[in-house]
């Protein structure tokens, strides 16, 4: 045979032992595992059966796949669960047995009762079973002889059978290796074998392939040759254990002919001369290099954040933890900033997502540029940001880093054609006098950027008691607004909205008020952050309509005329799909009340949104037959243009441009511009904040519709309101 054609040979394969010789009191396929370095599975007691399954599995496919005898895996009514090369050669069958044939459809029909009995007691006694019969392929196949030998367990899902065929030594030896270079070139795993010398002794054609050579190529060369650095070293440290007898499994990364990198799986076992002395080694090898770039790629993706690169929350809590243990150790301190963007939401309303990433990505730059190689920088998620600061031995060195943050992040961002400003809050929390462990290191850095956010933000502020009772503060009022809700302490107030050119009050605000047990009377401002962050604003929203349908109804009746009751709606409520609108309907209609009755105010940084559910949402209410108005008109940015797409019926002036109305000033050219264009676009106009009488006369002389402020009166009960507006009826 042709140097590039050999196969190795049965004998070399199996070791110096192939089935069938030596070792005394094991069967000739434990024989071969004892030769190859294994121990036999039936040695491995006490496993679950999952575990015991994957262990067979690698046994298989690492020690039996090239075994010079068939050997098999039979469940207990002999479906074949697994077979090697060999065995699936001889039986013609695939070796996954897709079609789930059992073991005993090949025997001949006239030793079916000895094959019965073999099968019980392989499974039955705990002792090897041999029986010599006759197995066939097929109808009209005259048969080969075989020796079967069994092994398993009482109770075991499995037990094995290694088929060796009852022919002379030399015969079997030469149809062995006929059989072998057969299998060996058409193999779909690669087989790489090597000398003491770790130098190439022979590659089988998929091996060749698998790295972009021919077998001419790849023979008589060092195995280092196709690895970089790091494989050699492992390669090294592993030809040790191999010449002791040791069969292993390792995952080496290739270079291929064309450079790419190959990750493979080797299933090595050492062969030995009848010597004893070291021969070399022969490796089943599998390319498993798409397993393990998907791999790296899903660790990447859970430890990373796809937009900044940055390491994510996942990665953030392994460090912190991980710089915690060094700092303790190591007796210094650690400090941990949370950075928060101030007005980043207004550039992301105002000029869309794909600017406010690109802000998010320089933000994350100029932050890292004022941090040490040693230092960690991670992405929470949304304008969230944390750096640890690990190894520090003074605080003024946590001042630095802080002041440079804030510095950098004032400077005006470059956002395609237009340009943003933002600033950043920012938390201080030290390790280990303000916590010892990291969630409640985090929790208090959290704290004290809200503390930073209070104090007029662009700065930073270092956690202190006082934030900590803050926060607890914060807690017991979310636990509180769950009680509120149950306990019905809300309570709606009333500012009339009066018609400029009738002088009549024809709508209403409602206003909630909270009469918490022991605190009084809150108003919106006090809690509606926390409703919002912990869901019970969808309940108090529900309650607020429905409370307000029912005055409106009430009011209508009372006095004879149309009256009609706006209800405030949190960006929370509008953005969710829990908001129950056809629940709404069916109560307007259970009053007998017309559904125009009822306005939803929302505030315009809604319609920037170009991907939120605003349009179908207002399009919806418009269905139902309820009103939009427009809030805080004029105080967001970009919102003109949108106005004419989205169901609205009202626009409220901001008190803002209310507050310093007279007759040459800036705010009330505003003010007339807006209601002109109102106008054009057939809506209503309200000012809000209406304060002094002089105020109302410019607005009545600029054509506005409707006025609300304290001219007329504040935010009062409904019974109140119900006496004023009746007093003009």
């Amino acid at each position: 045979m042709e140097k590039d054609q050999r196969a190795p040979s049965a004998k070399t394969m199996a070791g110096p032992l192939a089935a069938g010789e030596g070792l005394p009191g094991l069967m000739p396929h434990e024989a071969l595992l004892a030769a190859m370095g294994g121990t036999p599975p039936a040695l491995h007691e006490g496993s679950d059966t999952r575990l015991q399954f994957e262990r067979e599995q690698d046994y298989f496919n690492d020690l039996y796949l090239l075994a010079p005898v068939g050997y098999f895996v039979l469940a207990p009514d002999t479906t074949v669960l697994q077979m090697n090369l060999v065995g699936a050669d001889l039986l013609g069958l695939p070796r996954n047995n897709p079609d789930r044939i059992p073991f005993r459809s090949f025997i001949a029909a006239r030793f079916m009762a000895d094959f019965d009995s073999f099968v019980r007691d392989s499974q039955h006694s705990g002792e090897p079973q041999r029986c010599s019969l006759q197995m066939t392929r097929g109808r009209g196949d005259r048969g080969f002889p075989v020796t079967l030998l069994g092994s398993g367990a009482p109770g075991a899902e499995s037990f094995r059978v290694v088929l060796e065929l009852a022919e002379g030594k030399l015969a079997a030896l030469e149809k062995s290796e006929e059989r072998f270079r057969r299998i060996v070139h058409s193999a779909e795993e690669g087989i790489w074998e090597i000398d003491a010398a770790a130098t190439t002794s022979f590659v089988n054609p998929k091996m060749a392939a698998m790295l972009g050579y021919t077998i001419e190529e790849m023979l008589d060369q060092p195995l280092v040759r196709f690895m970089d650095d790091e494989g050699r070293s492992i390669l090294e440290r592993n030809i040790a254990r191999r010449q002791q007898g040791v069969a292993e499994r390792h995952e080496f990364k290739f270079i291929r002919k064309d450079g790419v990198e190959m990750w493979a799986t080797l299933a090595t076992n050492p062969i030995f001369d009848p010597d004893g002395s070291y021969m070399g080694a022969l490796a089943l090898v599998s390319d498993i290099t798409e397993r393990k770039l998907s791999a790296e790629l899903i660790w990447h993706q859970a430890n990373y954040d796809a937009l900044t690169t940055l390491p994510n929350r996942n990665m953030f809590h392994d460090r912190l933890a991980q710089e915690m243990k060094k700092a303790k150790r190591d007796g210094l301190f650690l400090a941990l900033l949370f950075i928060d963007l101030d007005q980043f939401k207004e550039i992301n309303d105002s000029l869309g997502h794909e600017m406010g990433d690109k802000l998010l990505v320089e933000a994350a730059s100029r932050i890292a540029a004022c941090m040490r190689a040693s230092d960690t920088l991670a992405r929470l998620g949304g304008d969230e940001f944390v750096v640890i600061l690990p190894g520090l031995d003074q605080v003024t060195s946590v001042e630095r880093v802080a002041q440079q943050i804030v510095a950098s992040l004032n400077k005006p961002f470059q956002l395609g054609p237009a340009t943003g400003s933002v600033s950043a809050s920012i938390g201080i929390a030290l390790y280990p006098s303000d916590a010892d462990d990291p969630e409640q290191l985090l929790r208090h850095a959290d704290q004290a950027m809200y503390a930073a956010k209070n104090g007029g933000r662009n700065r930073y502020s270092y956690f202190t008691s006082d934030m900590q009772a803050a926060a607890q503060l914060r807690m017991r009022l979310a636990s509180d607004l769950k009680m509120a809700v149950t306990n019905c302490q809300f309570e709606l107030y009333y500012q009339p909205i009066v018609n400029l050119i009738s002088g009549r009050i024809e709508r209403a605000e409602a206003l909630l008020r909270w009469r918490h047990p022991e605190r009084g009377l809150l108003n919106p401002a006090e809690f509606i952050g926390s409703a919002e962050a912990n869901g019970t604003i969808l309940d108090i929203g529900d309650w607020v309509f429905r409370t307000a349908a029912d005055q409106a109804k009430r009011w209508q009746d009372e006095l004879g005329l149309p009256f009609q009751i706006s209800v405030n709606q949190s960006p929370v409520q509008f953005r969710t799909n829990s908001v129950p609108l056809e629940e709404w309907l069916a109560y307007v209609d259970s009053l007998k009340l017309a559904p125009r009755s009822i306005v939803v105010e929302i505030t315009e940084s809604l319609l920037t949104d170009p991907d939120s559910p605003v349009v179908e949402r207002l399009r919806q209410y418009h269905a139902m037959g309820l009103q939009v108005a427009l809030d805080d008109f004029g105080t967001g940015h970009s919102v003109l243009a949108h106005l004419k797409k989205f169901e609205i019926d009202y626009l409220k002036i901001d008190r803002s441009f209310v507050k310093d109305l007279a007759g040459d000033s800036g705010d009330l050219a505003l003010c007339e511009g807006i209601i002109v264009m109102a106008h054009k676009l057939g809506l209503k106009v309200v000012a809000e904040g209406v304060e002094t009488e002089m105020q109302l006369s410019l607005l009545k002389a600029a054509g506005c519709d409707y006025a609300q402020g304290f001219v007329y009166a504040p935010p009062l009960p409904a019974a109140e309101l119900g006496k004023m507006a009746l007093g003009q009826a």
